[in-house]
């Protein structure tokens, strides 16, 4: 990664294992989104996009609010995020606006996913202070991705990823809890109830970053419970970690298995559910 996300986040505020049918709601999604088989046959290519898009509001609302982001204990950023679960998988949308700085930088995610948790599509949009957009698509046993920046010429760029990669992109940090999910469903097991987890076992994913058209190996691990002073008080939370050779991530999660903070270590820059 030549230039960390932190450091572009930066620039812009410069002037210039679970039975499925026992579980419901947010444990349920987790479960499906766990399953390791892939489609038979992913989805071709399509400019149509009126035919793949799928909308909120025809699903099952799982998870939504907002995160606060901050660096050095400023508030820089906040993302608003919402999950739906809906009869052919899930949706997840998000929003990341910078605040505190004198240009707004503004951009929406839409990331959908099969029934399994393989993306279906993914696309993401700047709208400030420039224009750019891109589009993941997959195609048998790789992933396509098309851009444009600005008035550029639209440009392709080919992975040789199934679609069961996860995708972890700039500024949308709900991605991390749709990853977390995954891991519980295959890491842990439910018992009397409970999610259950190995203590540092690590699980491998790959991943891929749109935004710096790159992929990376990742490990996730469940570090045990930890009690964490938020802004309403302190919780006793899910520690889980992800580390990847772009860096290591830590995230706490509730018993509702929705995140509640992270932390980018070493970055000094934390993000906290409002």
């Amino acid at each position: 990664m030549n230039l960390s996300f932190l450091h572009r986040l930066s620039y812009r505020l410069l002037p210039n294992r679970l039975s499925c049918r026992r579980l419901s709601g947010l444990a349920a999604l987790a479960c499906c989104l766990a399953a390791s088989a892939l489609l038979a046959s992913a989805a071709p290519l399509s400019k149509d996009k009126d035919k793949d898009k799928e909308k909120e509001h025809e699903g099952k609302n799982i998870d939504s609010g907002s995160f606060g982001v901050f660096q050095s204990g400023h508030r820089v950023g906040t993302e608003t995020f919402s999950i739906y679960q809906t009869g052919s998988g899930s949706v997840v949308n998000s929003e990341f606006k910078t605040e505190n700085a004198p240009k707004d930088a503004v951009q929406t995610s839409v990331m959908q996913l099969t029934a399994n948790g393989d993306i279906r599509r993914y696309e993401w949009k700047e709208s400030s202070p420039e224009q750019a957009q891109s589009v993941v698509l997959p195609n048998a046993d790789f992933l396509t991705q098309r851009w444009t920046m600005g008035q550029e010429k639209e440009h392709e760029q080919t992975y040789l990823l199934p679609p069961s990669t996860s995708v972890l992109d700039d500024y949308f940090f709900i991605q991390r809890e749709v990853l977390a999910w995954k891991f519980l469903g295959a890491a842990c097991k439910q018992d009397k109830g409970q999610v259950q987890c190995p203590v540092k076992q690590r699980a491998q994913f790959g991943t891929m970053n749109p935004h710096e058209h790159s992929s990376a190996a990742l490990s996730a691990e469940f570090l045990g419970r930890e009690k964490v002073a938020l802004k309403n008080g302190p919780q006793d939370l899910l520690k889980l970690e992800l580390k990847s050779e772009t860096g290591t991530w830590q995230l706490w999660l509730d018993d509702q298995y929705k995140v509640m903070k992270i932390l980018v270590v070493g970055e000094n820059t934390e993000v906290e559910r409002d």
